[in-house]
C-alpha cells in the first residue's frame, strides 16, 4: 500500500481511471460480439449498420490507450472483412 500522500492520491486516481477503461473496453467487446452474433443469425444488413458503432468504440479505446493502434486496425479490418 502507498505510504506517501502523493502515492495515495495517484492510487485513487488510477482506481478511477480503471473504471473508465474497463467500461470503454467492455463497450468495444460488446459491439464486436454484437456484429458477430448478427452475422451468425444471417442478419447481414443489420451487421453492416452496426459496423460504425463498433468502429467508434474501437477508436475511442485506441484514443484512451486501452488498445494499441495496430490492434485497432486489425480489429476493424477483420470486422470489415466478415461483414462483406
Amino acid at each position: 500500500m502507498p505510504i506517501i500522500k502523493s502515492a495515495k492520491k495517484a492510487h485513487r486516481a488510477s482506481l478511477r481511471k480503471k473504471v473508465f477503461n474497463l467500461r470503454r473496453s467492455k463497450v468495444m467487446k460488446e459491439s464486436i460480439k454484437n456484429i458477430e452474433k448478427l452475422l451468425k443469425d444471417d442478419k447481414k444488413k443489420e451487421a453492416k449498420n452496426a459496423l460504425p458503432i463498433a468502429y467508434k468504440a474501437i477508436d475511442k479505446a485506441t484514443k484512451r490507450g486501452i488498445i494499441k493502434q495496430n490492434t485497432a486496425s486489425r480489429k476493424k479490418s477483420r470486422l470489415a472483412r466478415i461483414t462483406k
